[in-house]
């Protein structure tokens, strides 16, 4: 396919078209080989980790989840340095072969049963080469998109980029979703969970073939045939001012806040509703990937909407609505989804007396972690969706979870059955009624969260792209790009998790995104300054 510059040295409308379609194709079933993981962390916790305590193998799970992320600003590095020496096409060409071979070998794993710690690390590994090939991706695709758009369409063509990972997290759903309708969940348990992860070969070999058809941008054809490329992108990126000045601020500014508001709309939402909440993964799936279907479209909304009113306005507003009402809408997703949940907790006191000593607050967890009778009891009642308040007790002595008037000795041989027991005796039901469920009242919730979503990743491709020059553009907007969503976001789950244990109150999590989304505004307010209509050509970046 072959991309020829109009009069203002951009794409003509036909040929950006096809830029938009061939990268989006590809970097949709990018998003789809990441988040399969993502997708069904809570199933892999029993797969791949030691059992006895499931918040642990949970917060191991999210752990492994999250390696994939906090490697993503690596790969936006390594990838970026090459795109701005090389070329777009064939840097995100390599990202796409590396990450669909990665998640197909993922499909080939032993587990945790058949090799014992092997299993995890070999899964580890796995997920780095994701999250390195993830970070060279997202950065090439939307430069290479918004760099055959003209300046007062650049918010519309790269909101199509910004849709992918949400349509690459709804193809995750569908295929896992389909696969757990036409098994028995024994099946699903043994091998079934290989399938879509051996899915992604075929979709590698259609990625490829469709971006070996693309050219290179004409904003960096022209930058090359000119001399105006960076011989050394990182050293220009991060150590000279003020483009590193421009790259924290990016960072704080923007992309922290986009990140918790993406993550938290999503999937600490479909977390929420399987875990906290006790819903069935089945309709759990269904829930969100209506969702998703409904809030798509608002992406290009918003992307539309950026190249008319600015882009900073529209991704601070969504991390200021998003901060002030993340507590009350989590409260009514209980209220409309698991309202026997909610009745219970509202009639029945719940509370832990022991040591502080002995109750310890899990992040990483692996083998060198060391887990007390006060840390299983709190596991209890946090798998079971339940807050609870936490007294100080006598040094050295055994916790007591009174549930109600009922108080039970916590020990690691018998705690747990008394417990269930007492739980069961004053009414907790373990899964929720789909009977009870407000579908009406639930998907809207989903869709604001989701409208939030659109509202801060919509925009900030272009925004990104129009705060670095060319010749450093892939390096220094992937880098801030992939420590917002990789670091701040992708942490989310397995630091909202662990905070919910540690504190007792199945909303506490929240104030993680919340006080992040606030940061953003903040900071993004004060210094950053719109970028709508950046010619791309001038070399002066910010």
């Amino acid at each position: 396919m072959a991309i020829s510059a109009t009069a203002n040295g951009y794409a003509s409308p036909a040929e950006e078209r096809k830029v938009i379609v061939a990268s989006s194709v590809g970097t949709v079933f990018e998003w789809y080989d990441f988040y399969l993981y993502a997708t069904l962390a809570p199933f892999f916790a029993a797969l791949f980790f030691p059992p006895g305590n499931q918040t642990a193998a949970l917060l191991s799970a999210f752990a492994t989840y999250a390696a994939g992320f906090l490697v993503r600003p690596f790969g936006a590095v390594i990838f970026g340095r090459i795109g701005d020496l090389v070329g777009r096409k064939y840097t995100f060409l390599v990202t796409i072969v590396v990450m669909g071979a990665s998640t197909f070998a993922v499909g080939l794993l032993p587990t945790y049963a058949a090799v014992g710690w092997l299993a995890p690390v070999l899964l580890v590994l796995l997920r780095l080469l994701q999250g390195l090939a993830l970070g060279g991706e997202y950065g090439g695709a939307a430069t290479y998109v918004a760099e055959h758009a003209p300046n007062d369409r650049r918010g519309y063509a790269t909101s199509w980029i910004q849709t992918t990972a949400t349509l690459g997290f709804f193809l995750s759903l569908a295929v896992i979703g389909l696969c757990r309708t036409q098994m028995e969940a024994a099946t699903f348990a043994d091998w079934g969970w290989r399938v879509p992860f051996l899915v992604s070969l075929i979709l590698l070999a259609f990625s490829v073939y469709i971006r070996l058809k693309l050219n290179e941008s004409p904003v960096f054809q022209r930058m090359k045939a000119e001399g105006k490329g960076s011989s050394q992108p990182l050293t220009d990126s991060f150590l000279r001012y003020p483009n590193n000045k421009y790259v924290l601020l990016a960072l704080l500014g923007a992309t922290a806040g986009q990140g918790v508001v993406w993550y938290t709309g999503q999937f600490y939402a479909l977390f929420f509703l399987t875990i906290t909440l006790k819903v069935d993964y089945l309709t759990a799936y269904a829930l969100i990937a209506i969702s998703l279907l409904i809030g798509t479209p608002f992406f290009v909304f918003f992307g539309w909407l950026s190249d008319r009113i600015g882009r900073l306005k529209i991704i601070l507003a969504g991390c200021l609505i998003a901060a002030v009402t993340y507590f009350p809408l989590f409260a009514l997703l209980t209220h409309y989804v698991n309202p026997d949940l909610e009745a219970f907790q509202a009639r029945t006191k719940i509370m832990v007396t022991a040591d502080p000593q002995t109750c310890s607050f899990h992040i990483f967890v692996g083998p060198w972690s060391k887990f007390t009778e006060c840390d299983r009891a709190q596991d209890l009642l946090t798998k079971s969706g339940l807050s609870f308040t936490t007294e100080k007790g006598v040094a050295g002595s055994l916790p007591v979870v009174a549930i109600g008037d009922t108080k039970i000795e916590f020990d690691a041989k018998e705690g747990a059955g008394k417990v269930n027991a007492a739980l069961k005796a004053a009414g907790y039901a373990p899964t929720a009624d789909k009977a009870k469920i407000n579908w009406f009242m639930a998907e809207l919730i989903l869709v604001i969260f989701l409208i939030y979503v659109t509202m801060v990743y919509g925009p900030i491709a272009a925004f990104l792209v129009e705060m670095f020059p060319t010749r450093i553009r892939y390096t220094s907007m992937s880098l801030p790009y992939h420590i917002g969503n990789g670091w701040f976001g992708g942490m989310l789950p397995l630091l909202a998790t662990a905070l919910v244990a540690w504190k007792g109150d199945i909303y506490y999590g929240l104030w993680y995104p919340i006080i992040v989304a606030v940061m953003t505004l903040v900071i993004g307010a004060i210094f950053l300054k719109d970028t709508r209509g950046r010619d791309l050509h001038a070399d002066n970046g910010a």
